[in-house]
């Protein structure tokens, strides 16, 4: 892929098919794309799905743990037909974004009382309220 497509990427799922090695096996040359071209601080989940095709599973579990652990990524298994632990990977990696780039923000700032860094607006009464002169 053209560096391009990983501007601005602040997490991606590795997504292999459980029943086909060779989707497992081309996960290596997909992280080091990852590796080379996104930002450092990018959060990488490896995913392997179809889950619900044990009886032809070609990856084991704990082969895929082993890489993920290997490479610092989380793992999970995820069934796309029967939407088994979909919500949980998209939850895990969401979380896992939100925390370091909220860190990141928590740790460039010098202001304790401004965190964020962002400007304060300071909300105050302005002019004392018009008053009404009665002409009769």
């Amino acid at each position: 892929m053209h560096s391009a497509y990983y501007r601005g990427a602040v997490g991606a799922l590795l997504v292999y098919d459980i029943t086909k090695r060779v989707t497992y096996t081309n996960v290596q040359r997909w992280l080091k794309e990852l590796r080379d071209h996104a930002d450092s601080n990018i959060v990488i989940s490896l995913v392997g799905n179809k889950s619900d095709l044990n009886q032809l599973r070609e990856v084991s579990t704990e082969e895929a743990q082993g890489l993920a652990a290997e490479n610092g990524l989380s793992f999970m298994e995820t069934s796309a037909l029967d939407a088994s632990n979909l919500d949980n990977a998209l939850q895990g990696i969401l979380s896992d974004v939100y925390r370091i780039k909220s860190s990141k923000s928590f740790e460039q700032s010098s202001d304790p009382i401004n965190p964020g860094g962002k400007e304060t607006i300071q909300v105050s009464q302005s002019q004392e309220p018009f008053k009404t002169i009665g002409c009769c």
